[in-house]
């Protein structure tokens, strides 16, 4: 393993927990207590009307912490859920009235929390950490659901597996 792998990670975890910190101060007095209620309510707000599972998946959440925060919004009167009406198994969330305001109020804030934190990073190198990275990000949100429970072990060896498969086809494909 490379020196730079462990430094790129250390680096965007970092930035990570920065961004956490800040948003949740940007989120004081929004109607929102932290910047994983923020992301569900975008989602559901992209969506429309989303399954309960599609939205804790879709934030990267264990079944039971994602239930347990939707649960903490209904509470609070930012989201409603109902059965849905092809499978009678789920529910479907949407926003309320309340929500929506809440979901505009706060994205304001993490908007001005986003242009702080890249304040001093030049347009063409903000479009380029993105073409670098959101491939890695992309995979990943597939892949954790299908290696959930899984040993670590296995889960390397497949995705080196499939690494080494792509670039003996790019290498013929030359």
């Amino acid at each position: 393993p490379s020196f730079n792998e462990g430094l790129l990670l250390k680096i965007i975890g970092r930035i990570s927990k920065l961004n956490m910190a800040y948003a949740n101060v940007a989120l004081k007095g929004t109607g929102l207590n932290q910047i994983e209620e923020f992301g569900i309510l975008q989602t559901i707000r992209k969506e429309k009307n989303p399954k309960k599972t599609e939205v804790i998946y879709a934030n990267l959440f264990e079944l039971s912490s994602g239930t347990d925060m939707l649960n903490r919004m209904k509470k609070r009167r930012l989201i409603k859920e109902y059965g849905d009406k092809e499978d009678k198994r789920s529910k479907r969330i949407e926003l309320t009235a309340k929500g929506e305001k809440v979901s505009e109020i706060s994205m304001a804030n993490i908007a001005k929390n986003a242009t702080m934190l890249m304040n001093d990073l030049a347009d063409d190198d903000k479009e380029l950490c993105i073409q670098l990275l959101k491939n890695v990000e992309i995979k990943f949100s597939v892949l954790w659901q299908k290696h959930k429970g899984k040993e670590f072990e296995g889960i390397y060896r497949e995705i080196m597996t499939e690494k080494k498969t792509v670039d003996s086809k790019q290498k013929k494909g030359r």
